[in-house]
C-alpha cells in the first residue's frame, strides 16, 4: 500500500507547449502540502493546442510516473490547466427580479445564468462563469448579496471560453492516460492561486504567464478578474529565432538560452564568449554571447509590447484596462526566468515588476518555487478552494434542512 492511499489528495496538471508538470497536494488541516512532483517535456502540443493524441499521452504519463514515485501514491484525478490562442474571455450582464425582496442563493444562481446567457459561436465551450460585482436595486459593487434586501438583482461576470475541440482532446488525453478530470481550469487563474497577494488582487494587478507557446494575461482588480488576454507567442518564439540567427539545433538553442539569455543585449559583457554547436556534423563555434542578447531583446520587446497595447485597450466602462493596475505586473512561466527581463517590462510597461513564484506552502517546496511551477500548484489551490465551497454549500444544505425539519415540527405542534 502506498503511504498515501488514506490520505486526501489533489493533483494538478499543467499541459503546457514545452513541459508537463504534475503536482501533487496532501490536504492537511484544510491546507494543501505539496509531497510530490513530476515534469517531462511535452510532445505532442502546439500553443497550447494538442496537435498529437499519442505523444501527448505518453508524455503526461511519465510526468504522472514521476510524481507517483515522489510522492508515493496513485493518481486517479487531476484538475487540468488549460491555455492557448483559442481561448477567449469577455464581460457580460446578468438581471432578474429578486423573488421574495431578500436575496438568496438561488436568485445569485439565476442572476450569474442570465448573464452567461449570452450567443457564443458553435465551436467554443464555456470553460468559467466569474462574477466580478452585483448590484441590488441601484446599490453597486457588492461582493456577495445573499440577504441583501430589494427588488432587482444585476451581476457582471467574466466569461471564459475555449474550443471545443481542443478541451476535448484535453480531457481524451487525461482518460487515456488513466486520469479522471475533475476540473478544466484556464491556467492564468490557477497561476494567480499560486503567486499573487491578497492585497495585490484588491489593489489591481496584471498577471503575465509567459509559456512555451503563448503568452496569457490576466487583470484583477477589487478581488475579481476583469479581462483576459491571449498573445499567440511564447519562449518557443525566442528558441527558434535564436536557431535560426546562431545556426544551431532547436534543443541547443533552448539549452543556451536558459543559460545565457538575457532580455536586454546592453547588459552583456561583449567581451564574453559562449560555444555554440553547428548542424550537420560541423564543428562547434565560438561566438559573443551579447549577439544572443541581439537576437533575444527585439522577439521578448515585440512581445511585451503587444501585451502593453492590449493593456491600453478600453474596457466596458470607458475605462483603460492599464488604469486597473495599481500593484504593478507579475511574470511568470518558464520564460520568466531569462535574465533582464523584468527590467525591460517594467521599462515597456512602466510598472513595477516582479517575479511570481509560489508562496506558502508547505511540503517540497525547494523544488517548486520557480514560475515553471506556478500553474501546477495553483491548479492544486484551485482544488482546494472548490473543494472547500462544496463541503460549505454541503454544510449549509444541512443546516437549512435542520431548521426547516424544526419548523415543520413547531408548526405541526402548533396547528
Amino acid at each position: 500500500m502506498a503511504r498515501h492511499d488514506t490520505a486526501e489528495l489533489i493533483v494538478g496538471l499543467d499541459i503546457g507547449t514545452t513541459k508537463i508538470c504534475v503536482v501533487v497536494g496532501e490536504i492537511n488541516d484544510g491546507k494543501a502540502e505539496i509531497i510530490g512532483m513530476g515534469v517531462h517535456p511535452s510532445i505532442g502540443l502546439r500553443k497550447g493546442v494538442v496537435v498529437n493524441i499519442d505523444s501527448t499521452v505518453k508524455s503526461i504519463k511519465k510526468a504522472v510516473e514521476e510524481a507517483e514515485m515522489m510522492a508515493n501514491c496513485d493518481i486517479t484525478t487531476v484538475y487540468v490547466g488549460i491555455a492557448g490562442s483559442h481561448i477567449k474571455g469577455f464581460n457580460s450582464h446578468g438581471l432578474i427580479p429578486i423573488k421574495n425582496e431578500e436575496v438568496t442563493r438561488d436568485d445569485i444562481g439565476r442572476v450569474v445564468e442570465a448573464a452567461r446567457a449570452v450567443p457564443i459561436p458553435q465551436d467554443q465551450k464555456i470553460i468559467h462563469v466569474l462574477p466580478q460585482e452585483f448590484t441590488v436595486d441601484d446599490q453597486s459593487g457588492i461582493q456577495d448579496p445573499q440577504g441583501m434586501t430589494g427588488v432587482r438583482l444585476e451581476a457582471d461576470v467574466h466569461i471564459v471560453t475555449g474550443a471545443s475541440t481542443a478541451i476535448h482532446n484535453i480531457v481524451k488525453c487525461c482518460n487515456v492516460a488513466g486520469l479522471e478530470v475533475a476540473n478544466v481550469v484556464l491556467e492564468q487563474l490557477a497561476s494567480a492561486a499560486a503567486i499573487l497577494t491578497p492585497e495585490e488582487l484588491e489593489l489591481g494587478v496584471a498577471l503575465l504567464d509567459i509559456g512555451g507557446g503563448t503568452s496569457d494575461l490576466a487583470i484583477f482588480f477589487e478581488g475579481t478578474i476583469k479581462h483576459t488576454y491571449v498573445l499567440g507567442l511564447g519562449g518557443n518564439n525566442l528558441t527558434n529565432d535564436l536557431s535560426i540567427g546562431l545556426r544551431t539545433p532547436m534543443k541547443e538553442a533552448e539549452r543556451l538560452k536558459e543559460l545565457y539569455g538575457s532580455a536586454i543585449s546592453g547588459m552583456i559583457d561583449k567581451d564574453q564568449a559562449i560555444e555554440v554547436p553547428s548542424v550537420g556534423g560541423r564543428n562547434p563555434r565560438r561566438l559573443s554571447q551579447r549577439v544572443m542578447g541581439e537576437i533575444l531583446e527585439p522577439r521578448i520587446e515585440e512581445m511585451l509590447t503587444m501585451v502593453n497595447q492590449e493593456m491600453n485597450e478600453r474596457a466596458e466602462n470607458n475605462m483603460l484596462y492599464k488604469e486597473y493596475v495599481n500593484a504593478g505586473v507579475v511574470l511568470t512561466g518558464g520564460t520568466a526566468l531569462l535574465a533582464n527581463i523584468q527590467d525591460l517590462a517594467e521599462q515597456i510597461f512602466d510598472q513595477p515588476v516582479r517575479l511570481g513564484n509560489p508562496t506558502d506552502l508547505g511540503g517540497v517546496t525547494d523544488i517548486i518555487n520557480t514560475p515553471q511551477c506556478a500553474t501546477g500548484v495553483g491548479l492544486v489551490l484551485y482544488g482546494l478552494r472548490n473543494r472547500n465551497q462544496l463541503a460549505v454549500a454541503h454544510r449549509n444544505r444541512q443546516a437549512m434542512g435542520k431548521i426547516s425539519s424544526r419548523l415543520k415540527g413547531f408548526l405541526g405542534k402548533m396547528f
